[in-house]
């Protein structure tokens, strides 16, 4: 018996990878996040499959229906949205686990800025403008940002930000954000990228609160904020396919 951990991917059911639908398909017991995981990924789990919501669970409430399933030998798929490696909540489950000696194992999917990169149609890192995507988020009441952590620190990079479970703290985006990137740095927020109803707000560190405000995003929503944004950012060539540039699989000469 096996708990699998499941990157679902960011929302479109076809996004998942062949290994986590593959793993939905055979296990018997499947508990998913219903709050962030449609339904749709779930489409071809086995009909006789026990799937459990567990949104309105707290961490031991679904920790016994892993322990039940472990006790009668049935593989668990605990589906996570995005990639279980970001925000999932994963850490705390491994390690009650390890404590009861279940074996687990973790299967990655699309993360949720992968999909908004490609919703936006931008490459997230362009030589000259930015070589750094830094994932963050900002403190909420139901997680602390550690010491050295905080937006002003790490924009002082001047690296591609991709801030998760921030949209409700936008003020405090644009307050800690603008002496480093300036008002007019590009920003874009992404809500439910790749589902049905993905909605996308651009604008500017400026702009871009009023911009959310007027389209009601207040969850489940990427913001992005970067001079790679701009669809007139001046950048070189990367030297990777350059003519003058040889490499071991293309040769001077070549």
């Amino acid at each position: 018996m096996t708990v699998f951990f499941i990157g679902a991917g960011p929302g479109a059911p076809d996004l998942i990878t062949v290994r986590g639908q593959a793993l939905i398909r055979r296990c018997p017991v499947i508990l998913y996040a219903g709050s962030l995981v449609p339904r749709a990924v779930l489409n071809e789990a086995a009909p006789d499959a026990r799937v459990i919501d567990t949104a309105p669970l707290h961490l031991e409430q679904f920790l016994d229906e892993i322990v039940a399933a472990h006790g009668a030998g049935l593989d668990v798929a605990r589906v996570h949205s995005g990639d279980p490696s970001l925000y999932g909540a994963i850490g705390e489950q491994i390690r009650r686990l390890d404590g009861l000696g279940i074996p687990w194992e973790i299967v990655p999917g699309v993360p949720a800025f992968a999909a908004a990169a490609a919703t936006l149609g931008r490459e997230l890192t362009l030589p000259g403008v930015s070589q750094t995507v830094i994932l963050t988020r900002t403190a909420t009441r139901s997680s602390a940002m550690p010491e050295g952590e905080d937006l002003e620190t790490l924009g002082r990079s001047g690296a591609t930000l991709a801030i998760h479970l921030s949209v409700t703290n936008l003020a405090h985006v644009v307050r800690a954000l603008t002496p480093a990137y300036g008002a007019d740095c590009p920003v874009a927020v992404v809500h439910r990228a790749s589902w049905p109803d993905e909605q996308v707000v651009t604008g500017t560190l400026a702009t871009i609160r009023d911009s959310v405000k007027a389209a009601g995003i207040t969850r489940t929503a990427l913001i992005v904020v970067g001079r790679v944004l701009d669809p007139e950012a001046g950048f070189d060539d990367s030297r990777l396919y350059a003519a003058s540039h040889h490499h071991v699989l293309r040769p001077r000469g070549g």
